[in-house]
């Protein structure tokens, strides 16, 4: 593949390894809670939801922060400074003697996944505007590819013990920093650069696009429902898959890498085919439905084929969001896209702190109530919820392909 500019491999290999430092600890964090905090799995379960969401406020308020220091120092030295810290969170904990030290590094990892802000302005940096697309699309692909490969990995280190994988993504990172600091240039000219300011550079203006998205209002609220549903993956898959199965991490990290290469087979091969035979709206009402129905068995099934099973009817799940995003396209014109597509981030940013929350809190509490499937059983519900709101508010709304975008736009 010829790229627009020699940053941008640099900077899709800094989303990879990113995405395949968070994949590859997925199969071992489980044995490296309970054998540090001296808990069980279902203590174990509460604690990582209390650290994702420790990630995720972190990865909240650093984004805005990170943005604006790249648009005054440029993207090469946060970009580095990020993979810098990512090396040594890792490090810190392979190393972490206590729980208190992994919230540590679950910290200073959220600060410095905040990434994806500077790794995109890199590329509108040097990419040409018809262009950009395409190559943001590449942005997608490697976090695809990270997910695959991250798990895989981690499930065949965890050989080594419960804390070689963490070595491993540390050794990545630094790889790729040294990289970046030898070969990347900088792409943010000195005439472009802007002063850095403190109340620009903050998370309460990110929810004020939603206020210029009124007719698309249905949709959004659906979105944000279904996002809460989907992250009962990240939240709780290695617990419940331990409680369950009493899958060790090698067996958890390829279930983790079959479901990731299955839902890119899925969306790079069929997910555009179906969506230009059913159209839209079907395609969006077909993956609610595969996907409720796939939480609820994950909720009672009892072998460990089922799940592999399982995994090609969720499969479907990958309709959702690009026809979610067709849909709210046509919703909003042309002068509230970037509008709602900022608030959508916003949206993402509080369901991955509330997500897990409520989803390890639910595995957990299930646990101890003689019932593990009750995450899946609460992302199920949350799954039809957000179907019932398309059915209900949304579908009717919708303008057809070749219609106006509509016209109920709150100013």
């Amino acid at each position: 593949m010829r790229f627009e500019h020699r940053a941008v491999p640099i900077v899709l290999a800094a989303v990879l390894i990113d995405t395949i430092g968070f994949g590859i600890i997925m199969p071992v964090f489980p044995q490296l809670i309970t054998s540090i905090g001296h808990v069980d799995l279902e203590q174990a379960t509460r604690i990582a939801g209390y650290m994702l969401v420790v990630f995720a406020v972190m990865q909240f308020f650093a984004g805005p922060v990170l943005g604006n220091l790249s648009d005054r120092f440029g993207r090469r030295p946060v970009l580095i400074a990020s993979m810098l810290a990512f090396g040594m969170d890792y490090a810190l904990m392979a190393w972490a003697p206590t729980l208190a030290w992994l919230f540590l590094g679950r910290a200073i990892a959220g600060i410095a996944g905040a990434v994806y802000s500077p790794a995109s302005s890199v590329l509108a940096d040097v990419t040409p505007p018809e262009k950009r697309s395409g190559v943001f699309g590449l942005i997608g692909a490697a976090f695809g590819i990270g997910f695959v490969i991250g798990p895989a990995i981690g499930g065949l280190l965890a050989d080594f013990g419960p804390r070689a994988p963490f070595v491993a993504a540390a050794i990545l990172a630094l790889v790729n920093a040294a990289v970046m600091i030898v070969a990347m240039p900088e792409t943010l000219a000195p005439e472009n650069r802007r002063p850095f300011k403190l109340r620009d550079a903050h998370v309460v203006g990110a929810f004020r696009p939603l206020f210029h998205a009124g007719n698309a209002a249905p949709l959004l609220a659906a979105w944000f429902v279904w996002q809460l549903a989907h992250m009962v993956y990240p939240a709780t898959w290695s617990f419940w898959a331990a409680i369950r199965f009493d899958w060790d991490a090698k067996a958890i990290g390829w279930s983790l890498a079959f479901v990731g290469l299955v839902m890119a087979l899925v969306q790079g091969g069929l997910t555009g085919k179906i969506i230009a035979r059913v159209g839209e709206r079907r395609a969006l009402v077909i993956g609610l439905v595969s996907a409720g129905i796939s939480f609820l068995a994950f909720a009672f099934i009892t072998q460990s084929w089922q799940a592999y099973a399982l995994f090609l009817v969720s499969a479907l799940s990958g309709l959702i969001f690009p026809a979610m995003n067709g849909l709210l396209s046509r919703m909003v014109d042309a002068s509230h896209q970037g509008a709602l597509q900022g608030g959508i981030g916003s949206m993402g940013s509080i369901s991955s702190i509330l997500g897990p929350l409520l989803l390890t809190q639910a595995l957990a509490t299930g646990v101890d109530h003689g019932f593990p499937g009750a995450a899946f059983l609460l992302a199920g519900i949350l799954a039809f919820v957000s179907l019932g709101i398309i059915l209900w508010k949304v579908l009717d709304r919708v303008p057809p392909p070749d219609a106006a975008a509509a016209p109920e736009i709150a100013n």
